[in-house]
């Protein structure tokens, strides 16, 4: 007992466990003691075993696993959605960056159906879920990460190395110290603490550009995610700048007459702002300062994530120290047999980690080579969704005419996955689509799965103005794209929603 008390011993039950009662009068086995360092050979060897017992598969099986895995699926129908599904969906997706603009349209309703944007509402408002900015993107669409609220601080992307740091932005920071706020309340702690320093003081459009700039550095949120939909629908831009007459019963002391113990202040909002601001605003939970806490974390949400996690897939995270920062977190785990290590996926290197049970459901996805399909499954993601392997966990194939264009895991932009390989590329707005094979059947399968995903109301429409680096008209993707519901105009293959 000395020596385990020391750490020259360990002591507990270290051989398999017999089913057949041993003379102690129980099942199981006594208690064992084990030199220390006898043990961690020991279990250097039985790891080393289990990871010469898994044989890797094609890479093509990782892109039909890990749709599955984040329960994206073909066959989905319309179901009864709750609150609850939605937060499980966050709980997989648990702090990685992605385009506002595609969270609703295209990932939520991906692996739920029948999504309704009040369910992600009705989460936030209540605490569960909480939602922070991670860098603006043109057309006031920008990237989102989401976490459940008692991991968001162990999470979340941290704070932009470069925060925004005028007077204005320092003073809606002081104004928001207390959190849960309405931007007009905002806005009146603002100009108070502006005044008091002698600045002037912004106006509503101002203002409302500052508060964008602190939610995509990552500093403030909100209580909804309507004022990002606001903002992606142009309700930012669509705002009056003439100041509204106030209304109500107390429009009096509003106005500013005379003895009014609240003055006006020419340039504020007199009521709620525009709908880009709606909601009550609050800082963004602190990061966690201890590094140990938070690689622990972030390697159990990655397991959680991918499954079988690689080098690759860990590089469009966006994880502060990259592989090699969770790369002992992941050892300690695989010793303690919460994962395994292993030459999973042919071609992707020996660094890779899998959740228990994670490999087996790999493998049931494995097919020989040269094997034809039975059933070929279309899926369609947006690029920068977790569930698309390429571009991340896998290279992307060969562009068949590629006339210049290279896919990428940009936002806005779509792939279609044809028995987890990527068959087509949309890039944001339509404008090209890409092909990454000349196969007559799955570039016929991966148009159906397009025009499927339009009439589905993820996309209002979309216009093919280029097909492999040429204009549409009469080439052969654009005979596929005319068989799946797309029409000919002056501007290209077009299909409405």
């Amino acid at each position: 007992e000395r020596l385990v008390s020391s750490g020259r011993l360990v002591r507990g039950e270290l051989r398999p466990v017999s089913l057949e009662p041993p003379d102690t009068g129980g099942y199981g086995q006594p208690t064992e003691y084990c030199d220390a360092e006898v043990l961690r050979r020991l279990r250097r060897a039985s790891l080393a075993r289990l990871r010469a017992e898994v044989e890797p598969v094609e890479p093509a099986a990782l892109g039909r696993f890990l749709p599955h895995w984040h329960g994206v699926s073909a066959r989905a129908g319309r179901r009864a959605v709750g609150a609850e599904d939605v937060l499980a969906v966050v709980e997989q997706l648990a702090g990685v960056p992605v385009p506002a603009s595609a969270v609703e349209s295209l990932i939520l309703p991906a692996r739920l159906p029948g999504y309704a944007p009040a369910l992600l509402d009705e989460l936030t408002a209540s605490g569960e879920v909480t939602w922070c900015g991670a860098g603006a993107l043109a057309g006031g669409d920008g990237w989102v990460a989401f976490a459940p609220s008692e991991i968001a601080d162990l999470v979340l992307p941290p704070v932009a190395e470069d925060p925004p740091d005028s007077p204005v932005h320092r003073a809606l920071l002081s104004a928001l110290a207390g959190g849960g706020l309405f931007f007009r309340q905002v806005a009146d702690r603002a100009a108070e603490v502006l005044l008091g320093e002698g600045e002037p003081l912004p106006d509503e459009a101002a203002l409302v550009a500052a508060l964008w700039d602190l939610v995509w550095a990552g500093l403030v949120g909100n209580d909804t995610l309507a004022p990002v939909r606001a903002l992606l629908s142009g309700g930012g831009a669509r705002h009056r700048q003439r100041r509204r007459p106030p209304r109500g019963r107390y429009a009096s002391l509003r106005a500013g007459l005379a003895g009014s113990p609240v003055p006006a202040r020419p340039g504020l909002p007199s009521r709620s702002g525009p709908p880009s601001v709606g909601g009550r605003w609050a800082p963004v939970p602190a990061r966690e300062a201890d590094p140990t806490r938070r690689a622990h974390a972030r390697a159990e949400v990655l397991l959680e994530r991918h499954g079988v996690l690689t080098r690759g897939a860990l590089d469009t995270e966006r994880v502060p120290g990259g592989f090699g920062g969770v790369y002992r977190v992941l050892r300690a785990m695989e010793e303690t047999g919460r994962c395994r290590r292993g030459y999973v996926v042919e071609g992707l290197g020996a660094a890779q980690f899998a959740v228990p049970g994670a490999i087996d459901r790999l493998r049931a996805f494995s097919r020989p080579v040269g094997e034809e399909p039975s059933d070929r499954s279309v899926v369609v993601l947006a690029a920068t969704d977790p569930a698309q392997p390429h571009g991340a966990a896998l290279p992307w194939p060969t562009v068949v005419g590629e006339g210049g264009h290279r896919p990428g895991r940009r936002a806005g932009a779509l792939v279609v996955l044809v028995d987890g390989t990527a068959a087509l590329y949309l890039e944001r707005g339509g404008r090209s689509l890409l092909a990454f094979t000349e196969e007559e059947t799955p570039l016929r399968a991966a148009a159906q799965g397009l025009a499927g995903a339009v009439r589905a109301g993820w996309l209002d429409q979309v216009t093919v103005s280029r097909a492999g680096g040429e204009a549409p008209w009469g080439t052969r993707l654009a005979g596929f794209l005319e068989e799946a519901g797309f029409r000919a105009t002056p501007r290209g293959m077009r299909l409405r929603g």
